[in-house]
């Protein structure tokens, strides 16, 4: 497969933000913008090591949009008409979390100072909120860790990790189903993936072992014979079998970022088999043996049936897309 493009993403935006869903290959602009998708946009330009300037750009944009979403309190809003105009109530859903996860990646990554230093401001807004919900909370904790990476002294973010671990754990202790939860849901290897980032940056490995944990027997449950099978739509719990469907590249991408998370901790080459499980998934090493990214638009298609993807090209699938030929770049790098 190719390097990380961009070209797709560019193509379903605007000078307001990322258009969420495409028919096909075009945008529709009916249903608007979506701050989940915003916020993942900022998370992989604030990544990119050189982005050109269209890149650039869009990074500007996608933090535009962020801030314009946050509230005096924290909140964020989640929906946005294609003629700007916000519906519904700020909340601490994963549009919040996902969106203090973009704003402390641009803090610690972004292109340049100015956006870095934005960034930072609308990050130590939004985490005087907490969320009930613990991938809220997760996408938030890998906010604070990119912040707290880069400033050991903000004690904030270091607050905002230690309260994403009491969401998410405990452990069940079950060695057939040790998951913190009694059914997997979406982008489960998050939850993993704020464990290990939490403890490796609090200092403690006990909290890095449960993640570790985790990710260990997810990546197993999620493998059949030696490619990535995750979890479908619907979820999965433990009566459930292997292979089912609707399956979502946002699975994938997660279980990249949080093999990628575990490497960089750890140094275990176990890690980068499962990223390159992940890249492979979208190549077609996948469970209808089909690929799953166009590499004419370099889009990301929407969903793996068993009968073959879901050829629409929407924003969320091309960012899963982006996100985890990231970590192939890196892997390919590591091995060379």
């Amino acid at each position: 497969m190719n390097a990380p493009s961009f070209d797709h993403l560019l193509a379903l935006s605007d000078h307001i933000g990322l258009f969420e869903h495409a028919d096909h290959v075009a945008p529709r602009r009916e249903h608007g913008y979506c701050t989940d998708d915003v916020a993942r946009l900022l998370v992989v330009i604030a990544r990119e090591p050189e982005p050109e300037r269209a890149v650039r750009e869009l990074g500007r944009t996608a933090l535009r949009f962020l801030a314009d979403a946050q509230g005096v309190d924290g909140k964020i809003r989640n929906r946005r008409t294609a003629a700007g105009r916000w519906i519904g109530a700020r909340t601490v859903e994963d549009c919040w979390g996902r969106s203090v996860w973009a704003f402390g990646t641009a803090a610690a990554n972004a292109p340049d100072a100015s956006m870095r230093q934005g960034a930072l401001a609308y990050f130590d807004h939004g985490i005087q909120q907490r969320s009930p919900w613990p991938r809220s909370m997760a996408f938030a904790a890998l906010g604070a860790a990119e912040v707290l990476a880069m400033d050991p002294s903000h004690n904030r973010a270091r607050l905002v990790m230690v309260d994403a671990v009491t969401t998410i754990r405990p452990l069940t202790r079950n060695p057939d189903w040790p998951w913190p939860e009694p059914r997997l849901a979406y982008a489960n290897a998050a939850l993993a993936e704020a464990l290990v980032a939490a403890g490796d940056l609090l200092g403690q490995s006990d909290i890095v072992e449960d993640g570790i944990a985790m990710l260990r027997w997810l990546l197993r449950r999620e493998t059949v014979d030696t490619h990535l099978s995750p979890t479908p739509v619907g979820g999965s719990g433990p009566g459930d079998s292997a292979p089912a469907f609707d399956q979502q590249p946002i699975e994938v991408a997660a279980m990249a970022d949080a093999c990628h998370r575990a490497y960089m901790v750890t140094g275990d080459a176990e890690w980068l088999a499962g990223i390159d499980k992940a890249a492979r998934w979208f190549a077609g090493d996948n469970d209808a043996a089909t690929p799953m990214w166009d590499p004419i638009t370099s889009g990301g298609y929407d969903g793996l049936h068993a009968w073959g993807p879901n050829l629409n090209q929407g924003a969320e699938s091309t960012l899963a897309l982006v996100s985890t030929l990231q970590h192939a770049r890196h892997l390919s790098s590591t091995s060379n």
